[in-house]
């Protein structure tokens, strides 16, 4: 087999050339970090949860009309996607006060927050990811006043979608972290949503007893982060339940 051209790793993935012009192949690792990787472990079994929870919410985002960078799953840990110009900014939206914004106000974490708030973030490991603006993404031109318009419309179009998706499986969406790339057609660009949209990158919430299907598992020492991954998965019909057949594919299972 061909040696692939390594584009770039990060802490859980790993981008290749792709098969074909303006494409790339993303790999999910089984690596694990915590606090800018002050934490690390390997939890085997992890990337592949992730590429098949990704690939389950990109498809459905790109199926309402959301764009994404995402074209296909290749196999357990690997999906093709178009290559993108990433913007150096990364989206949260927050729908129920937890981690950093608790911290930061003193809010109860579990706060019901009164409409989704959203927040920029540098994707700047050695500065810790600051928290920016408005006004410092125009002035350092890391985004443009259009770029910040259609972030914030994609984030909430996003977040409707998931909210939506994780509640009709009797899961809570506290809130997520989304990437947006720029994809360019002669002079005309646009934005699509970008890297992943899994557990890593979200705050999920059993609805009935508030146990954590999330990082924070990995974050808290709180449990298997594999067997919290997993149950998302099976909730979503991505993955048989035990003593189910696992010839047959299931959708999701609705939680009343």
């Amino acid at each position: 087999m061909a040696r692939r051209r390594l584009v770039y790793e990060g802490k859980a993935k790993i981008l290749y050339e792709g098969p074909e012009p303006g494409t790339l192949i993303q790999h999910f690792k089984d690596d694990t970090t915590a606090g800018n990787g002050e934490k690390f472990d390997v939890i085997e079994g992890k990337g592949v949860l992730n590429n098949r929870i990704s690939e389950h919410i990109m498809q459905g985002l790109n199926s309402i009309g959301v764009p994404t960078h995402f074209i296909r799953r290749l196999n357990m840990r690997e999906q093709l996607v178009r290559s993108v110009e990433m913007l150096p900014v990364e989206i949260v939206v927050r729908n129920v006060a937890a981690g950093s914004l608790s911290r930061r106000l003193g809010i109860e974490e579990g706060t019901q927050l009164p409409r989704p708030i959203i927040e920029f973030y540098l994707k700047n490991d050695e500065l810790h990811d600051p928290m920016i603006t408005e006004e410092h993404m125009i002035a350092f031109n890391w985004a443009t006043q259009q770029d910040i318009d259609d972030m914030i419309s994609l984030a909430l179009r996003v977040n409707d979608f998931l909210s939506g998706l994780m509640l009709g499986v009797g899961i809570r969406l506290i809130d997520f972290k989304m990437e947006t790339g720029r994809i360019w057609d002669g002079d005309f660009s646009r934005l699509v949503v970008a890297d992943e949209i899994s557990p890593d990158s979200c705050r999920l919430w059993d609805a009935k007893t508030g146990r954590k299907l999330d990082k924070d598992v990995f974050r808290r020492d709180l449990g298997s982060l594999s067997d919290a991954y997993s149950e998302v998965a099976r909730r979503l019909g991505i993955m048989p339940r035990p003593g189910e057949e696992t010839g047959r594919r299931q959708g999701p299972k609705l939680v009343h």
